[in-house]
């Protein structure tokens, strides 16, 4: 090749070469260096432009083409040092001065680009270039100026558009790449976060924004000891690097309040784990995945001090956090099933299983819906004020109790509604015994299957019937006083 012919030429030490010579054999590298840069070989045209310099390292032309080429290979940073050595060798070097401007622009440097161009248009008035770089370069100012604000507000999706924008003009900006992927994992949007990161820390392994940035989003997933190694990395590499040692110091304390509540919880000392996982939560209000965890956690241990109401508001906080969190899920049903409220239950339980299709789940779903249809009946356990496992007896009692509280003929005298009312409860308590005390109506009950089946119509039943059958006997029954509200007489013989 070319390059390499070029690269044998052998020169006798002793012999003295002309500054015309080398002049000469400059602009014979430089030409073939222009003609590599038009076949868009940019690598050989690099190698001959580097050759011209190296014999005539005063001529701001050749560090003017070098600088070009190098933007060409998106070397940025380097054909900024050639084109500002190009204007240092001539100062009234427009095209220098121009190349400077654009490679401001792709940095980032939107004000050292307008001072360039600026300069150009001292030169040439005429110069039909400059304005719109110019305008460009005043794009990227508001944009910064945009993004520094919806930073702020923590408007971060805001961020991300701004930074967008800017680096379609801006390309090589660390930067602006820097900011974007901080904020997408501020955003929950790890993997271009770590993207981002990766491609800068691919030219510049010791970038400590990038190493920062990748601990940032191993810290929001939760990988608190991986992100803690980076943002020690990042630290050694900038010791001054505030946001690194914040999270650092942020991601111990995460940790360490955390393994301390899930130690209070394990030895049973409810209270201190609560207390320890409130204090974990106000570490670092960003960091989404450890949080939800967190509100979870805590709202295990409500759950646990019979704060009910307390646990389902955490486990709503946690989901709100992380709508994929199924352990979030599962504690708000189960909560949701202690507190009866099953319609709540069943709808956490469905969004469960849709998501993963186990056994298990299946089970759960199935008894919160039986649940559910169990409750939309009458609760005759609820109408005698007996538990679920009282005893035939226990049953009896509360009966011959109720019964007595709601008969019609002890508030004949009450308004029409309060009568209408207690014939009501009255018919509803003979109901509840009838079933309650019958154990193959009571099972089919307790089991939620329906009454109706098996010829057990609950419409056939008197109330008045089962209060004579079981007040009833060889010598009748009688409740008799004297008149006035609530004192009456009937008799059964």
């Amino acid at each position: 090749m070319a390059a390499e012919d070029c690269d044998a030429v052998n020169m006798d030490p002793d012999m003295e070469i002309s500054d015309e010579e080398l002049e000469r054999e400059a602009e014979g590298f430089k030409e073939q260096g222009n003609a590599f840069y038009v076949k868009k070989d940019y690598a050989e045209a690099f190698n001959f432009y580097t050759k011209a310099i190296d014999m005539c390292p005063k001529n701001a032309s050749y560090y003017g083409n070098r600088a070009a080429t190098l933007m060409m290979l998106c070397r940025h940073r380097e054909a900024l040092e050639d084109s500002q050595q190009a204007v240092r060798l001539d100062q009234n070097f427009t095209k220098g001065h121009q190349r400077e401007g654009k490679c401001h622009l792709s940095l980032g440097n939107a004000m050292a680009a307008i001072r360039c161009f600026q300069r150009v248009l001292e030169l040439e008035p005429e110069n039909t270039q400059a304005p719109p770089e110019i305008k460009n370069a005043e794009s990227i100012l508001e944009y910064e100026r945009m993004a520094e604000i919806g930073f702020d507000k923590r408007d971060f999706r805001m961020v991300v558009f701004c930074m967008d924008r800017a680096l379609a003009t801006a390309v090589a900006c660390h930067r602006f790449k820097i900011l974007k992927a901080e904020c997408l994992a501020l955003l929950g949007r790890y993997p271009e976060a770590q993207s981002v990161a990766s491609d800068i820390l691919r030219m510049d392994s010791t970038n400590a924004d990038a190493l920062y940035v990748r601990g940032l989003c191993l810290y929001y997933e939760d990988c608190i000891d991986k992100a803690v190694q980076f943002f020690v990395q990042a630290l050694r590499m900038a010791p001054d690097h505030d946001k690194a040692r914040l999270a650092c110091r942020n991601a111990k304390a995460l940790k360490a309040k955390k393994e301390e509540g899930n130690k209070a919880f394990k030895e049973g000392n409810y209270e201190a784990a609560y207390d320890l996982y409130s204090e974990a939560l106000t570490i670092d209000p960003n960091n989404i995945k450890t949080n939800a965890k967190l509100y979870c956690n805590r709202a295990t241990v409500g759950s646990k001090l019979k704060s009910l109401d307390q646990a389902v508001e955490d486990c709503s906080k946690a989901i709100k956090l992380d709508d994929t969190y199924i352990k979030a899920y599962l504690r708000r049903a189960q909560c949701y099933m202690d507190t009866e409220q099953f319609e709540e239950a069943v709808r956490d339980y469905e969004k469960v299983y849709q998501t993963e299709k186990t056994k298990e789940h299946k089970h759960l779903l199935k008894n919160a819906q039986l649940e559910l249809k169990k409750s939309k009946r009458k609760d005759y356990y609820k109408i005698l004020g007996v538990e679920k496992n009282a005893t035939e007896e226990e049953i009896k009692k509360a009966y011959r109790k109720r019964a007595l509280l709601h008969h019609p003929d002890r508030h004949s005298s009450a308004t029409p509604e309060v009568q209408k009312e207690e014939e009501k409860k009255f018919k509803e308590v003979g109901e509840a015994f009838s079933v309650l005390s019958d154990p193959k109506k009571k099972s089919r009950y307790d089991t939620g299957q329906d009454l109706e089946e098996e010829g057990m119509n609950m419409g056939d039943f008197d109330a008045n019937n089962i209060f004579k059958a079981f007040f009833g006997g060889p010598g009748g029954f009688s409740f008799e006083g004297s008149s006035g509200p609530g004192n009456f007489f009937f008799q059964f013989g």
